[in-house]
């Protein structure tokens, strides 16, 4: 993990500020998914991707009815 030197306090409702330049550097917009992980002792946030149901790739995905799924799976569907 890289050190950014950032320290930001948890308010009382518990959200902290994501500095700008972060946000940007990471595309993340106002109201994006983000995505929180715990890996051993650290959280970590990532902007959110939807991926494919059958293969969790995160390329070339479309929605249908609600489910996302990617170009390969659904050229594989088709071939059914």
């Amino acid at each position: 993990m890289k050190s950014t030197g950032i320290v930001r306090k948890v308010d009382e409702l518990g959200r902290i500020v994501l500095p700008i330049e972060m946000r940007r550097t990471l595309d993340i917009a106002e109201k994006d998914p983000v995505e929180i992980y715990v890996e051993g002792d650290s959280v970590i946030l990532r902007k959110y991707q939807s991926s494919c149901v059958f293969c969790d790739s995160v390329k070339d995905i479309t929605t249908f009815k609600g489910r996302s799924v990617c170009a390969a799976c659904i050229g594989k569907l088709k071939e059914l």
